[in-house]
């Protein structure tokens, strides 16, 4: 059996309104993403990247968006990405617009690329801070960023839960 290579875009939701990204959802993401392929590439571009384009991973919180696609229409993803100007969620319409950082092979690579992102990001904002608390809990936040798994400390918390309702 062959194997179909993937693509992995990864993007940042960059938007002036700070309700935009906690109301993303990532089925409004792809539906966006759908909509602009099909404007700038026709129904050929939009055939090619549907077959297996899916968002993987959505942040709402910081804006992250990990975007999967075969390699051989991962170009025609790109290309149209930039004519994404808007989301809709919740009858509600966003203006944003989405900014690629980085297209790599694995789900890891994007995920070493988006760390190194934040650590760059988090000095920039340290080079920026104006009193010593500020500069404390930027420096605090950039000890922490690490790809090393925690474990959970609350230990068996759900492990009660056997399927019946209790009612």
């Amino acid at each position: 059996m062959v194997r179909f290579k993937n693509r992995y875009v990864l993007c940042e939701v960059v938007s002036e309104d700070p309700r935009c990204r906690q109301c993303i959802e990532d089925r409004a993401v792809g539906l966006a993403v759908r909509d602009a392929i099909g404007r700038v590439h026709g129904d050929f571009g939009l055939a090619c990247c549907s077959i297996s384009f899916t968002v993987k991973y959505l942040n709402a919180y910081t804006g992250t968006v990990l975007l999967r696609c075969r390699k051989d229409s991962y170009r025609l993803l790109c290309s149209a990405l930039p004519f994404v100007r808007q989301l809709e969620s919740r009858n509600q319409r966003y203006p944003c617009f989405l900014n690629t950082l980085h297209v790599g092979g694995t789900i890891r690579t994007c995920q070493k690329f988006l760390i190194e992102y934040n650590r760059r990001q988090l000095l920039m904002l340290l080079q920026s801070c104006t009193n010593e608390d500020e500069r404390r809990c930027v420096q605090k936040s950039l000890l922490s960023c690490s790809l090393t798994e925690e474990q959970c400390l609350s230990g068996n918390e759900d492990d009660d839960d056997d399927g019946t309702d209790t009612d």
